[in-house]
């Protein structure tokens, strides 16, 4: 009997299922006293691990070669700190008549967190592009968030934040920048056991995201935030973040050949440069807002979903450019890392 796998014309992450089942439990079942505590707990751990994993999948020498390519990695950059900020704050005249005050705080944070690194790889290998180059861009980006994105946040957010001091920024290094670190020292003994575990480990990738989700929305029913939020709103929502992902993976394709780079090279730049990162954005929401973090995140989940979807259309037909045909494939270093080739949930 054959296994049963997710049918490849679905376009639908299973994981999403997965992570708006989890929104369902904590609707259901929210976390509460000493249990709320215990879990609480538990996701920060879960996250440093995961961060940890990252540092320990990333080869250093290969990220010494990607800084070669400086001004790739400065373009993905300019996209992600600075480009998605603008476009989040000229959203700001959508207030109060298509987005609340709330919901407009959490797609203005949306703008503000790093790239993905897993799915910018997976989609930068399936389009024929720049993997070493998306891996390290990703990676950067990931690395510089942990200091930009509480910064802008202070600056942009302000009050709505929840209360920046430079106590958030230092639970924010301790969660996410030190393990990551750590993961880069011990690389050399564990690299090995990482990479032949890589399935397995993936799981880990994922329960720690879905723990972090469960903690945030929990954190939301006990505070009885959810009656704030209407259909309508949400519709006009997903519309506003539609028309950011286009304007987004245009200006970065455009953009990109204005720039003079090569069809590789614009690849890794759209799919790293167009991207926000779930795994990165939650931890850091969790500490910037608080109790409010459920509300401020859920622009976050629905933007990671659409650019999920739309990304893997998209990748499949740069896949099949003419021009793709005639290129050969670019080394795939990720190969050397523990990921995977299907687009993941970062």
């Amino acid at each position: 009997m054959k296994r049963l796998q997710w049918p490849s014309w679905m376009p639908i992450d299973p994981y999403i299922l997965l992570l708006l089942g989890t929104v369902g439990l904590a609707a259901l079942l929210p976390a509460r006293g000493t249990g709320a505590d215990v879990v609480s707990g538990a996701s920060t751990a879960a996250i440093a691990f995961l961060f940890f994993l990252y540092g320990a999948r990333l080869s250093t020498r290969e990220a010494v070669e990607g800084l070669k390519h400086w001004r790739l990695h400065v373009t993905v950059l300019a996209c992600t700190f600075v480009v998605f900020p603008l476009l989040g704050l000229a959203a700001r005249g959508l207030e109060p008549v298509l987005l609340t005050h709330d919901l407009y705080t959490g797609l203005l944070f949306l703008t503000l967190v790093p790239s993905t690194i897993q799915s910018s790889i997976a989609f930068t290998s399936m389009a024929r592009g720049n993997v070493p180059a998306a891996i390290c861009a990703g990676s950067f980006s990931s690395l510089a968030g942990i200091v930009v994105t509480p910064l802008l946040a202070a600056a942009l957010l302000g009050g709505s934040g929840g209360g920046f001091s430079a106590d958030s920024l230092v639970k924010i290094v301790l969660q996410l920048l030190v393990p990551f670190l750590a993961g880069q020292v011990l690389r050399r003994w564990i690299g090995g056991f990482i990479t032949r575990h890589k399935k397995v480990l993936g799981y880990v990738d994922r329960g720690s995201i879905l723990l972090v989700v469960y903690t945030a929305f929990s954190e939301g029913m006990v505070q009885g935030i959810w009656h704030q939020v209407s259909a309508v709103r949400l519709a006009g929502l997903l519309a506003v973040e539609g028309v950011l992902l286009a304007v987004m993976l245009t200006l970065t394709w455009y953009g990109a050949k204005a720039l003079g780079f090569h069809r590789e090279d614009r690849i890794a730049i759209q799919f790293a440069g167009s991207k926000k990162s779930l795994a990165s954005g939650l931890p850091m929401a969790s500490v910037l807002f608080g109790a409010h973090a459920s509300l401020a995140v859920l622009p976050l989940m629905l933007f990671h979903q659409m650019q999920l979807m739309v990304c893997a259309v998209i990748a499949k037909r740069r896949a099949h450019d003419p021009e793709a045909a005639t290129t050969p494939v670019p080394p795939v270093a990720a190969s050397r890392i523990a990921v995977g080739t299907a687009p993941r949930s970062d």
